[in-house]
C-alpha cells in the first residue's frame, strides 16, 4: 500500500486532532514495514514528529490554499492508493478517501461555533462524507450523530476510538508537585482542567462550580488551574473568573506541552472535565493514566468513555459540578476508588489496537478500489491499452 495522511495539525497546537495523526504515524511506523506513508504536513520543524522512514510533503497552513490547491498537487503527485484526512478532504482529489469525522458539534451545537467556522464545515465536512470510501469516528456516540446528520450507509461508519500515549503515566507526586510549582508558581493543592478556552468546553460553568465550593467548604484549600490555549472566547472566561469572588486562586496557565501535561495531572488531587459536548473526551483517559480521580460531564460520548470510571455530573448545573468536586476531595475513599477504577480503564484503550484496525480499513477500502477496477483493466487489455506507469518513490 501507498497511504497519504493529511497531517497538516502536527504542530500547530491543534489538540486533539494533532495528537489523533501523530499517535497514528508514530504506530504505522511500527505496525507495517512494507507499506509506504507519505505525511502532509504545514508547520516548519513538523517533520521531527513524523516517522524517518515516511516522506513528507510541505503544504500551506492556510486552509483555503491547502484545500484547494497543495494538498490536491501534492496527492496528484504522490499517486497514494488513498488519503486520509480529518474532517476535509481536498477540493480536487482522485484517489479513494477515508475520513475521520472525531464529532458534528458544528451541526448540533453550531452556537460554539464562529459563523464563519461552522459554515466552512457544514460544508466541506458534508461534501467530504459523501466522496469518501469510509468514515471513521471516535465512539459509539459519534457514529450515532453522524447517521442522524448525513444519508450515508451504516456500514461506511466504523468505530475506532481514540487511546492515550504511553506519556500520560504515574509519577513521583512530589516530583510532579515541584514541577508544577516551578513551572507555573503554583504552590497550593489544585483542582485541574485542560481544554482550549471556547465556549463549549464550560469553562465559565466550571468557575461558577469553583466559587460554590470555596463558599460551601471555606476551609478547603485548593486552586483552580485551567489550562489550554486562548481562542477568541478568553477574554469572556477570564472576565467569568474576575468576577468571580476567587480570582486569585484562579490560574490560567495558556497552552501546555505534552511534558507539563503529564505533570499537572500527577500534581492535581483531582481532574475536572466540564465540557458540554465531546466526539470521546481524551482528558478523561489522560488524567485516569496519571491515576487522577476524574469527574465530567454527562453528556454526549463522555459517559461512554468514563465507563463507571469517573464520577458524572449536569454540565449545565454548576451546583452538580460542584458537588463532584467536593464528593472527590473530602471523601479519601472514594477519591482512591476513582482512582483505582481510572487506571483500569485508561488501560483497556491503546493506540496499537486503534492504529491496527485503521489499517485494516485501508486495505478493504484499496481492495474494494482494486475489484472495480479489474473490469476496466481486462477491458483495456482487450483494447490494448498501454499500463499506467510506475509511481516515483522520492524519499526525504
Amino acid at each position: 500500500m501507498r497511504i497519504a495522511v493529511d497531517a497538516h495539525a502536527i504542530g500547530r497546537h491543534l489538540t486533539g486532532n494533532e495528537v489523533y495523526v501523530r499517535s497514528l504515524l508514530r504506530e504505522f511506523a511500527t505496525l507495517d514495514a512494507e507499506s509506504e506513508f507519505v505525511a502532509f504536513v504545514s508547520e516548519p520543524g513538523a517533520d521531527r514528529f513524523v516517522p524517518r522512514r515516511f516522506q513528507t510533503h510541505q503544504v500551506a497552513s492556510n486552509p483555503y490554499l491547502r484545500l484547494c490547491w497543495d494538498l490536491s498537487s501534492g496527492v496528484a503527485t504522490a499517486r497514494p492508493d488513498l488519503l486520509h484526512v480529518q474532517y476535509t478532504a481536498p477540493l480536487i482529489n482522485r484517489v479513494p478517501v477515508v475520513v475521520t469525522v472525531h464529532d458534528v458539534s458544528f451541526i448540533e451545537n453550531p452556537e460554539y461555533f464562529p459563523a464563519l467556522r461552522r459554515t466552512q464545515l457544514r460544508f466541506n465536512v458534508a461534501r467530504t462524507v459523501k466522496l469518501a470510501s469510509r468514515i471513521i469516528t471516535v465512539s459509539e456516540f459519534s457514529r450515532d450523530a453522524i447517521l442522524r446528520t448525513y444519508k450515508v450507509s451504516p456500514a461506511k461508519v466504523c468505530v475506532i476510538p481514540n487511546a492515550v500515549s504511553p506519556d500520560f503515566r504515574v509519577v513521583a507526586r512530589g516530583r510532579a508537585v515541584k514541577n508544577v510549582q516551578e513551572r507555573f508558581g503554583i504552590d497550593k493543592p489544585f483542582i485541574f482542567s485542560v481544554g482550549d478556552l471556547q465556549p463549549r468546553k464550560n469553562h465559565i460553568g466550571l468557575i461558577a462550580a469553583f466559587a460554590g465550593l470555596v463558599a460551601a467548604h471555606p476551609h478547603l484549600k485548593h486552586d483552580l488551574v485551567l489550562a489550554g490555549q486562548n481562542t477568541w472566547f478568553t477574554p469572556r472566561v477570564r472576565a467569568a473568573a474576575q468576577a468571580s469572588g476567587v480570582a486569585s486562586r484562579i490560574h490560567f496557565t495558556g497552552f501546555v506541552t505534552d511534558a507539563d501535561l503529564v505533570q499537572l495531572y500527577n500534581a492535581s488531587d483531582c481532574f475536572i472535565f466540564p465540557s458540554f459536548y465531546e466526539g470521546f473526551g481524551l482528558p478523561i483517559l489522560e488524567a485516569m493514566a496519571c491515576g487522577r480521580a476524574v469527574a465530567c460531564s454527562n453528556t454526549s460520548a463522555m459517559p461512554e468513555v468514563a465507563e463507571g470510571a469517573g464520577l458524572l455530573f449536569d454540565p449545565r448545573n454548576p451546583t452538580s459540578i460542584q458537588r463532584a468536586m467536593a464528593d472527590i476531595l473530602l471523601d479519601s475513599e472514594l477519591r482512591e476508588r476513582m482512582e483505582s477504577r481510572g487506571l483500569q480503564r485508561a488501560a483497556q484503550f491503546n493506540w496499537r489496537k486503534s492504529a491496527r484496525a485503521t489499517l485494516d480499513v485501508y486495505r478493504e477500502v484499496i481492495a474494494e478500489r482494486t475489484l472495480l477496477a479489474e473490469p476496466v483493466a481486462a477491458r483495456q487489455h482487450s483494447e490494448g491499452t498501454v499500463a499506467a506507469p510506475v509511481r516515483p518513490t522520492t524519499k526525504r
